[in-house]
């Protein structure tokens, strides 16, 4: 062909094929007669065939633009379905979501957060990647994820960091511990001669500092024997008696045999928060956090002040 056809010409040629009548086609895409018909030769002239046959009794098909209808109609048809995908991608209903997330951030709202999101926006894939937060920030700086929730997260340069959730510290004690049986709050000096498996600070430094400053502020430091990748292990080594451990209250979902939660006197606190670009690029990250924010603030464990 030595000329291109445009897809506006198609839309014409089209017009004419349903209606086999070039002024009424005319009249249907409000251009003048005498266009639409030099847009139709163009066409023919760029195929190097006829696409209709016109008398003076009207206008019909030929072979090659019978051929041609059925497949614009179908070019037309995908068209408008792309356009409406990308409306709805637009909106933030429709695409790819990838969400990183720190292990025990799903020990709270989170799980609920997803699924609500995954109902309402059925057409977006979430992909979901477990990490601690030092190794999401890369992540989230150069896109490959859109979403960071994360246990007691810090400011980053190009990050915006949303706060979700404050919770309380709980002692964790094994079964067979006196303290295990108290049923009131308990003083943190009461935790001063223990041996303590703490969360380790190489992976979540803020998140140590937090757990520290409830023994810091009843004026001592705890003597730590062992420290743990996962909250999961630290409960885990508690009920095997191999020390005590301060926990955020939502680390007693868990459930681990033997282990047993007493909530602490403290204003102490740790926190989930959410991370994302200071410009979201991805519009369904947008509406994960306005459904993050909404379930968040409606669970009754959380002391974040309601804004």
């Amino acid at each position: 062909m030595s000329h291109s056809i445009e897809l506006r010409q198609m839309r014409y040629f089209l017009a004419v094929a349903e209606t086999l009548h070039f002024g009424r086609a005319a009249s249907k895409l409000r251009i003048a007669q005498p266009n639409l018909s030099l847009q139709i030769r163009k066409i023919e002239e760029a195929l190097g065939h006829a696409l209709f046959i016109r008398t003076t009794r009207g206008v019909t098909l030929t072979a090659a633009g019978a051929f041609l209808a059925g497949r614009t109609e179908e070019l037309q048809t995908r068209f408008d379905d792309m356009l409406q995908a990308a409306q709805r991608i637009g909106k933030g209903e429709e695409g790819t979501l990838s969400v990183g997330f720190s292990g025990s951030a799903m020990y709270g709202p989170l799980p609920f957060v997803l699924d609500r999101f995954r109902r309402r926006y059925p057409k977006v894939r979430v992909q979901l990647r477990e990490m601690y937060a030092p190794e999401q920030v890369p992540l989230l700086l150069d896109g490959t994820l859109d979403v960071g929730f994360i246990r007691d997260g810090s400011a980053n340069e190009g990050l915006r960091m949303t706060p979700l959730s404050r919770e309380p510290f709980h002692a964790v004690f094994p079964q067979s511990h006196r303290l295990a049986k108290e049923r009131t709050p308990l003083a943190p000096q009461a935790l001063k001669d223990e041996q303590f498996v703490l969360f380790t600070p190489r992976i979540a430094k803020l998140a140590f500092e937090r757990t520290l400053a409830v023994c810091t502020t009843a004026g001592f430091a705890p003597e730590i024997s062992l420290e743990a990748p996962q909250w999961v292990t630290a409960v885990s080594l508690v009920a095997a008696g191999m020390g005590i451990s301060i926990a955020p209250a939502s680390v007693a979902r868990l459930n681990i045999p033997g282990a047993v939660f007493r909530p602490l006197r403290s204003k102490a606190w740790s926190s989930i928060d959410l991370w994302t670009e200071k410009t979201m690029r991805n519009p369904a990250a947008t509406q994960l956090l306005a459904i993050a924010k909404e379930e968040y603030a409606k669970n009754p464990m959380i002391a974040l002040t309601k804004k």
